[in-house]
């Protein structure tokens, strides 16, 4: 893939519906895009009302490696502290074979859509 054609994540937060709010990322989670996958997810996190979920919606995120996962991990655990739940939805296989070599698995609520 060329440079000019490299897909960025383009994190964004919506509002919170049905006690969720949404963090839609498309494109690779990566050393590259670390910084701006932070910024969304922590100012996702301080914006949703009490005990609200934050739901990172996966399903145009093409890859992950360990800054990602990283940016992942320290968000869950800033939403907990702030009293959310941090759920990742439709998240890729490459993703969930990354969250298993890592042991993270089990600390990730998984879900196919950002609606479960």
């Amino acid at each position: 893939m060329a440079a000019d054609e490299e897909r960025t994540p383009v994190p964004a937060a919506t509002p919170p519906a049905g006690g969720r709010c949404v963090v839609r990322v498309s494109g690779e989670m990566d050393i590259d895009h670390a910084a701006e996958l932070r910024t969304a997810l922590d100012a996702a996190i301080s914006r949703a009302p009490d005990r609200v979920d934050v739901v990172v919606d996966l399903r145009n995120s093409s890859f992950c490696d360990s800054s990602g996962l990283t940016v992942l991990l320290a968000a869950r655990e800033k939403a907990r502290a702030d009293g959310h739940a941090l759920r990742l939805a439709a998240p890729s296989h490459q993703l969930l074979r990354l969250l298993e070599l890592t042991g993270s698995v089990e600390l990730f609520s998984l879900g196919s859509t950002a609606e479960d």
